[in-house]
């Protein structure tokens, strides 16, 4: 893999640990800007609205320049406004800045999966896109935790500083590394983007790629539905204690790297194979968890195993996201980044709907189960739909 798909991914981790650090630092915001808790708990809404209008949006801004200069512009806004948040004292600062940081978040992404996809062979934006995610995966495992650190010893600022510092050498290496012009990176101009633009668009109406980016919210939903909702099972249902909360999220994400290394390796050669084993190997793991999750031993296995299997299966249709999305390189890595939040933010949603209704915390699991179920069915009739399709065209054909 090319040195700059690397240098993207450490972008990546400082994103990802802004976009998952502050569940750590709330209850300090509070107290230090004198809000509530649900006040502040705006601050992870205001991200998750930015990260999935933004996308589709900071995309359709970027086809006016080329690669370089749009990875350099959203990184260089990400870390500015992460300076600000650390210094300001007013909480509407504040939140502008976490709606500005995931624009710029959505944007880079977006970008960075064409990047990454253009800077490969054609058949290699499997292991592409894992690498970049790998960033993400990493956050979970060093980035959060190491946040919390920060903030429980020199208070939440610093953890705002600190991502500023992990993406300043970012900036740098972005500078040195990425293609400022050619097949990896097009020139765009005012006149160009318009163009560039509808035809990207035209190409988004793809069924295939349509079917891909439902399947992407579904399991993401299901991934952050539980993922939310980890720590209280673990110490209500599982009987661990306080101590044992950053453990099962450190192993949760120990898995997610696993699979989205061991899924990049695959997701290129055997991509339906993967995704029809992992899906219901996914959602088998969900059920499991559920009946078992009061038993410690189960539950540390299958902290880690769904947290492979989901960050596998996931990883491997961002992968075919791009690749459905040929004409649409920059878009197409858009809505792969607005589909992914869109799942983050169903999930939590749905799973706290029977947690509402005093259905206990195993009943997360079960919505786990029941969204991959329905992305099983959708990706099952979208292909049934194709092979008749297919089967139409031939009977012409052959009757001629």
């Amino acid at each position: 893999m090319p040195f700059v798909l690397y240098v993207l991914a450490l972008a990546v981790f400082a994103q990802g640990t802004s976009e998952f650090m502050l569940s750590g630092l709330m209850p300090d915001i509070a107290r230090d800007m004198e809000v509530s808790i649900p006040v502040a708990g705006s601050l992870t809404s205001a991200f998750a609205v930015g990260m999935i209008v933004g996308a589709p949006l900071m995309a359709l801004l970027s086809l006016r320049w080329s690669r370089r200069r749009a990875l350099l512009a959203f990184l260089t806004a990400f870390l500015l406004v992460h300076v600000l948040g650390a210094v300001t004292t007013s909480f509407g600062v504040l939140l502008a800045t976490r709606v500005v940081a995931a624009l710029a978040n959505a944007g880079f992404l977006a970008v960075a999966l064409a990047t990454a996809a253009g800077l490969v062979a054609p058949d290699a934006k499997g292991r592409a896109t894992s690498v970049l995610l790998g960033g993400t995966t990493l956050a979970c495992i060093a980035g959060v935790p190491a946040g919390a650190v920060l903030g429980q010893q020199w208070g939440w600022r610093a953890a705002f500083w600190a991502v500023a510092l992990v993406s300043l050498p970012a900036v740098f290496a972005i500078l040195r590394s990425v293609p400022g012009g050619g097949a990896a990176s097009p020139a765009a101009g005012a006149g160009a983007a318009a163009p560039r633009a509808r035809g990207e668009l035209g190409a988004l109406r793809s069924p295939r790629l349509l079917v891909t980016l439902l399947l992407c919210a579904l399991v993401n939903g299901a991934t952050f539905c539980t993922f939310t909702y980890l720590a209280p099972l673990v110490t209500q249902v599982t009987g661990f204690g306080a101590a044992g909360v950053p453990a099962a999220l450190a192993l949760f994400g120990a898995g997610s790297f696993a699979g989205v290394t061991a899924g990049g390796r695959l997701a290129d050669a055997r991509p339906r194979q993967l995704l029809l084993a992992g899906g219901v190997a996914l959602l088998l793991g969900w059920v499991l968890f559920a009946l078992t999750a009061g038993n410690a031993v189960a539950t540390v296995v299958l902290v880690l195993v769904q947290g492979a299997l989901s960050f596998a299966v996931g990883a491997t249709l961002i992968s075919q996201v791009l690749y459905a999305a040929a004409g649409a390189p920059t878009l197409g890595g858009g809505f792969a980044t607005a589909s992914l939040n869109v799942g983050a933010a169903i999930g939590p949603w749905c799973g706290g709907i029977p947690l509402a209704a005093g259905l206990g915390y195993r009943a997360p699991l079960w919505v786990s189960a029941l969204l991959v179920a329905l992305a099983l069915v959708a990706g099952g009739v979208a292909e049934a739909v194709r092979r008749a399709a297919a089967r139409g065209r031939r009977l012409p054909a052959t009757a001629g």
